[in-house]
């Protein structure tokens, strides 16, 4: 028979060696009672940690979208009502030039109507979202729309230059009372409205400082939209043109035939404006739609994906709770055995 003989010191150290191998057991615990996971995705999942990281990874891009997807729905509700400011806008303009075609306006009330149009125009467009102006195409930085009635306007002196180099003489020369309504039509529809509906919108005329190209987005990993509206719109061309002519032209000696062939000429483009603008609306309607739908496809994938990350490496917290009490109530156990074994000395057997 052998006797082995066991010091107080050797079993102070192995309860000691136990006690931090539970202390580091419990910080493990802790944690995954407090995220709900497995503190060691790698060491609990062994071959799957790949797995799990590929869908952890699909969950933030598909996040990402949709936080993309909100600023673009943001975005789209300016432009929506930016738009209708511009058909309501529209409208009463209309009201008041079928008024006065009819002859039941003064051109002076078509004229400050005209004027505030385009001034009230102006501000719409220029509106901006975040610090982007969201009418301004890819140019977000930049103002879309010049102000028409500022000194030095180049749209004003383009419309100047315009009749007189058709007429000979300035809209605001005497002898424009002589310009019959077959002359001013024909220099409306032949010289202005090309002024406005071609490159001279953006080019020597300077109305618009935007570009035809507007912002495309990203709404799901597949799928792109437009994700903004241009000032360079055909609606927006068409209004702008229906309220300089009239605030232009009869701030001239235009005869009273004359005036009154602008006005009909107004009130044809402002009722073509309507229909334009009104188009963009629905456009616009149907892409705020599309980003809808799409960012609810990304959620619904996202909850899809998420329940197979909890499959993979998420933890019962009532379990974990209980190992951590467990775990407690074992350190306690070792502390009150260790210093017991501090008290086994041959001092105080003696």
């Amino acid at each position: 028979m052998k006797t082995s003989f066991i010091s107080s010191l050797g079993v102070a150290d192995s309860v000691r060696t136990h006690l931090m191998r539970m202390q580091t057991e419990i910080s493990k615990l802790e944690k995954e009672v407090v995220t709900g996971r497995v503190a060691d995705t790698g060491l609990a999942l062994g071959a799957r940690t790949g797995q799990s990281v590929s869908l952890e990874r699909d969950i933030d891009r598909l996040g990402g979208i949709i936080t993309s997807n909100a600023l673009v729905g943001a975005r789209l509700s300016a432009t929506q009502s930016g738009l209708k400011s511009l058909s309501d806008l529209a409208q009463q303009f209309l009201s008041t030039m079928t008024a006065a075609v009819a002859g039941a306006v003064d051109p002076e009330i078509s004229k400050a109507d005209a004027k505030t149009l385009v001034t009230t125009m102006t501000g719409v467009l220029n509106a901006s979202l975040n610090g982007e102006n969201i009418f301004a195409g890819v140019n977000t930085d930049v103002r879309p729309i010049n102000d028409f009635f500022a000194a030095g306007s180049p749209a004003q002196a383009a419309m100047a230059s315009a009749f007189q180099t058709h007429f000979g003489f300035a809209h605001t020369d005497p002898a424009a009372g002589a310009v019959d309504a077959a002359q001013i039509t024909d220099f409306l529809n032949n010289v202005i409205e090309p002024m406005f509906m071609g490159a001279d919108w953006t080019g020597a005329m300077n109305w618009s400082e935007a570009t035809d190209e507007t912002i495309s987005a990203r709404i799901t990993l597949t799928e792109t939209t437009q994700a903004s509206v241009s000032a360079n719109t055909d609606g927006v061309r068409q209004l702008a043109m229906a309220g300089a002519v009239v605030a232009f032209f009869l701030d001239g000696e235009l005869g009273e035939i004359a005036q009154d062939a602008v006005i009909r000429f107004s009130a044809s483009k402002v009722g073509q404006a309507t229909v334009s603008i009104a188009r963009v609306q629905a456009q616009a309607g149907i892409i705020e739609q599309r980003v809808a739908a799409a960012s609810d496809r990304l959620q619904m994938q996202i909850d899809i994906f998420r329940g197979k990350v909890s499959d993979l490496v998420e933890i019962d917290p009532y379990e974990a709770s209980t190992r951590v009490s467990n775990l407690l109530s074992q350190i306690e156990t070792a502390y009150t055995l260790t210093s017991r074994l501090r008290q086994l000395n041959l001092v105080n057997y003696l």
